[in-house]
């Protein structure tokens, strides 16, 4: 059960998280289906890729749900156009541990981006002190036929909708 708590939270959250970075002055991403590979710590395990189906409605809940997660946990939420990148700094509260993190965005973001977020973490969370995570995120195309908007695969093949998470639905 704990994993697959893990399998939903931990993407839910970093999508949470990134779409609040990409909220400053972007496009909105297009509507459709998304594929999100997740990447930590360039660990020899395989990467995490899930599905999620947007519109635009979804795409601003999803920035939303960042925007509200930042102002309860977070006493720095610094995020800045830097060129064509958007970089941000933070620091966060996770239980007793203090994450800082710095992250660094680019793409055409309507169409795909990249981004990659490096945490300390005082005191270390799980046993790590540090982490890296790469987002590569691309539009694959229309949502299928059974898809509604919100609706994530998980890695694991689990499908739940993050509109129904956050009681949106």
């Amino acid at each position: 059960m704990t994993m697959q708590i893990r399998w939903i939270a931990v993407p839910v959250a970093v999508l949470c998280l990134c779409s609040h970075a990409l909220a400053i002055d972007m496009p909105k991403r297009k509507s459709g289906l998304w594929e999100i590979k997740l990447v930590h710590d360039r660990s020899s395990r395989p990467a995490q890729t899930m599905q999620m189906c947007i519109d635009q409605k979804t795409d601003d809940m999803a920035q939303q749900m960042g925007a509200n997660v930042a102002k309860q946990a977070c006493s720095k939420q610094d995020i800045r156009r830097e060129g064509g990148k958007i970089v941000g700094d933070s620091i966060c509260k996770i239980g007793e541990t203090t994450a800082t993190s710095h992250s660094v965005f680019s793409g055409a973001f309507d169409q795909s981006y990249r981004g990659e977020i490096r945490t300390q973490y005082a005191p270390p969370l799980m046993g790590k002190s540090e982490t890296t995570t790469v987002i590569e995120a691309r539009w694959i195309g229309p949502c299928a036929a059974d898809q509604k908007p919100g609706d994530m695969i998980m890695p694991n093949g689990m499908k739940i909708n993050i509109n129904q998470i956050s009681g949106k639905q």
